[in-house]
């Protein structure tokens, strides 16, 4: 049984006999869009956990994308009807366009677990453990025999738009070069399931010999890295003309 943003008006915070619950079914999965307080927020989906596996991209409660200017939201790709009712309940809609791109990328949408979305912005809570991940939605029911806690609540990261689908990898990059700058180091990755736009690692101060680490949440699954491009650029022009290169970049990613 999949609960794809359960309403929080009237049911949170009710028996279990009146809202979804894990006693449900089987196995309960629930995708949590819109879960911030109705009041003042207007969230329509339920907070709490109740399933067997808890979903909260993007922290379950806002969506990237969803925070458009209404004009740009309701004239949108979709059309004005779905633009409207995008615009009136965004975040909760979220819910079944996340599932329903699920079933087109089985190896996409992996939950992390993880004690909130603050942790999960950490080194705490990646890589995968030995047992996997549980994918959001469609595939979510393929981690039914690796379920030991009570609730499991699982964190991950959308994009904005169709193809709502990223994977997450860990890039450590060390700096070489003699002189330091300001400005910003991106990072792109090459590999046997495609390539990715640049991604910012890291801004501000560039120090050689220092090491600098960031998530980035990529829009294909890379495969066996093959390449990886380094690009640096100071915020300003500078008639030293200073070098910076990559010493070391190390890659992990997120599932094994």
């Amino acid at each position: 049984l999949s609960g794809l943003d359960p309403a929080q008006p009237y049911f949170q915070g009710t028996p279990i006999e009146v809202r979804l619950d894990k006693s449900d079914a089987e196995f309960v999965d629930v995708i949590h869009t819109d879960s911030a307080p109705t009041i003042p927020y207007l969230g329509f989906g339920i907070r709490p956990a109740i399933g067997h596996l808890d979903f909260y991209p993007n922290g379950g409660e806002q969506m990237p994308g969803c925070g458009k200017n209404p004009v740009s939201q309701i004239v949108d790709l979709d059309g004005i009807w779905e633009g409207t009712r995008d615009f009136v309940a965004c975040n909760h809609l979220r819910s079944y366009k996340y599932y329903s791109d699920s079933i087109l990328y089985p190896d996409g949408f992996l939950g992390y677990s993880c004690a909130s979305y603050d942790v999960f912005e950490t080194e705490n809570c990646f890589p995968c453990p030995q047992g996997g991940c549980p994918n959001m939605g469609h595939f979510a029911d393929k981690f039914k025999g690796n379920i030991k806690n009570d609730f499991v609540k699982l964190y991950l990261n959308t994009g904005e738009a169709r193809d709502f689908a990223l994977w997450r990898y860990k890039v450590t990059v060390t700096l070489s070069g003699k002189s330091k700058v300001t400005g910003y180091v991106n990072v792109a990755l090459y590999g046997s399931g495609g390539n990715t736009r640049q991604h910012q690692i890291f801004k501000g101060t560039l120090q050689p010999d220092n090491t600098y680490t960031s998530f980035v949440d990529v829009e294909v699954n890379v495969g066996t890295v093959t390449k990886v491009k380094f690009l640096w650029n100071n915020n300003w022009l500078n008639p030293t003309f200073p070098k910076l290169g990559a010493a070391t970049i190390t890659v992990q990613s997120g599932e094994n």
